[in-house]
């Protein structure tokens, strides 16, 4: 069975580390808050101009004033620190921020993102993402692994290249689907390779459902899929 949302920002949450700034995107991305491990320092950073982003509030105890820049209102922290959007933006470009978890419409087998055109929507623009994967250390993509359209059919979002406008060209280093976990070899030449499967999910099912080439290496030798 394909992982839930909850699952894949489980998964998600193993790419943490101790003492990490991190960033998480809109969507999927902001479950992953709640599987920080017990024990684990991470400080979460927000482009609006936050740093050390609590949990979502209960209900009735919203501050309109602490939204994270998906606009969802949040808590702070004893740690909590707050500074200007020029400053945010300066620490992502400065390479100071570990880890970006973020959304995409599409990952090329290079590591090439889109993720900010909705196709047949109007979208505003791709706000700080263009600078998130520019500027971070590591890129974590987690989506579902195809699209939906409206006629009911699907089609892969792993694509040898991507068709809608990119975020970044070769910023992606692991991408989480609903069925899987590939990582890329963005900087050399070993591409995609499909490193961990989904509790029921075969290999063969994946295949059918990805247009990029990868290779597989969950236990022994790596070996090249269509």
């Amino acid at each position: 069975m394909a992982w839930t949302r909850d699952q894949m920002a489980q998964r998600a949450a193993r790419e943490l580390r101790d003492g990490y700034y991190v960033n998480l995107g809109i969507g999927i991305p902001t479950l992953v808050s709640n599987f920080i491990p017990d024990g684990m320092s991470v400080q979460l950073q927000s482009e609006n101009g936050m740093m050390g982003m609590g949990p979502f509030p209960y209900e009735g105890d919203e501050d309109p004033d602490l939204i994270n820049a998906g606009k969802q209102t949040i808590t702070e922290l004893p740690s909590t620190s707050y500074f200007s959007s020029s400053d945010s933006f300066a620490m992502i470009r400065g390479g100071h921020i570990d880890l970006s978890i973020l959304g995409a419409m599409q990952v090329a087998e290079n590591g090439d993102l889109a993720n900010w055109m909705i196709p047949g929507k109007m979208v505003k623009g791709m706000g700080g993402a263009m600078d998130l994967v520019a500027g971070v250390k590591k890129v974590v993509v987690v989506m579902e692994h195809s699209a939906r359209n409206k006629d009911g059919t699907t089609e892969p979002k792993l694509l040898h290249r991507c068709n809608l406008p990119l975020t970044g060209a070769n910023v992606v280093d692991m991408v989480i689907t609903d069925l899987g976990v590939f990582a890329i070899d963005k900087k050399g030449s070993g591409g995609m390779t499909l490193i961990e499967l989904a509790d029921g999910v075969s290999e063969e099912e994946i295949r059918s459902k990805t247009e990029a080439s990868f290779a597989v290496s969950l236990s022994g030798p790596a070996r090249q899929a269509a």
